[in-house]
């Protein structure tokens, strides 16, 4: 597993109900914490994460896979949403996601 980004930590401050969201899903929350993904990796591989909508692209390289953010099928929490999201678009892309409490993980 290679280490893909710290977490901001600061990105709970923007969930419901501190943060006036009327979007649903927390888009304030995702944006926040999707943003420190845009990186570049030790051996140089690009990647890159952004919300379109209720859409995640993950691009890790030149694989790239989409999730989207469903609070019916899924869960009402942003938190759950948006991992359930990412885990979708890792699976798209054909890598593995690891999310802990401080920092993301990624398996080419």
């Amino acid at each position: 597993m290679i280490k893909l980004c710290d977490i901001d930590l600061g990105a709970k401050e923007k969930l419901p109900p501190k943060f006036i969201d009327k979007s649903g899903v927390g888009v304030h929350y995702t944006d926040a914490f999707i943003k420190p993904m845009n990186t570049t990796l030790e051996d140089g591989t690009r990647t890159s994460c952004k919300r379109k909508g209720l859409k995640i692209i993950l691009a890790v390289g030149t694989k790239r896979g989409e999730g989207l953010l469903r609070r019916i099928d899924v869960s009402g929490d942003p938190v759950v949403m948006l991992h359930a999201a990412l885990q979708e678009a890792a699976k798209g892309a054909g890598i593995e996601l690891k999310i802990t409490e401080s920092e993301v993980f990624v398996t080419l």
